[in-house]
């Protein structure tokens, strides 16, 4: 620390004022499309700005294709979830633990979600000239919503959750003999 002055600035501080030097292009290899070289002088670069296109904006039909194909990307996003949390389902077990309890309650808690702001989720894309095929797109999307609710109804019944046998709904029925019995030790 004796070295160093006590009021010298470090010298990332004096790099920052004063940025090095561009190094020089190396000429074998070619600029990308659409860049302009910097060996080209400032009234080539505005020449040059001149020849190139300038882009339209789209048309209504375009932006309404857009947003179309938008809304579905959105509709069909649920059931790009639904292989893994099968699996994660599958791989949970069918005993009533906290991670299973958890993933049950995901598998209903994210579909129901959806449902109830469908049409949040799509009115950033509404237009009054694509409300007939936004149907469409909702309709789809409450679809695939309710196809992951039913793969929390599957987990709910594999777990022996849901009420699908006589003895489960009548009282003078005999209920069902479990298949194994799991006994605390001491």
């Amino acid at each position: 620390m004796s070295h160093l002055k006590p009021n010298a600035a470090p010298k990332w501080v004096a790099d920052l004022h004063s940025p090095p030097t561009p190094r020089a292009k190396n000429p074998g290899i070619p600029d990308p499309p659409g860049y302009p070289s910097q060996a080209v002088s400032n009234s080539k670069k505005r020449d040059v700005t001149k020849d190139t296109k300038q882009r339209t904006p789209p048309t209504s039909e375009e932006m309404d294709t857009l947003k179309l194909k938008k809304a579905w990307e959105v509709a069909l996003a649920p059931v790009k979830n639904l292989p893994m949390t099968a699996i994660m389902m599958y791989m949970s077990g069918n005993s009533l633990q906290i991670f299973s309890i958890m993933m049950v309650f995901m598998a209903f808690k994210t579909p129901l979600m959806g449902l109830f702001s469908t049409s949040q989720a799509f009115e950033r894309f509404e237009t009054e000239s694509n409300k007939g095929k936004m149907l469409q797109v909702k309709a789809a999307y409450v679809l695939m919503q309710c196809v992951a609710l039913a793969l929390g109804v599957w987990k709910i019944n594999a777990m022996g959750l849901l009420p699908t046998t006589r003895s489960d709904w009548l009282a003078w029925e005999a209920q069902r003999e479990p298949l194994e019995f799991a006994v605390p030790a001491l």
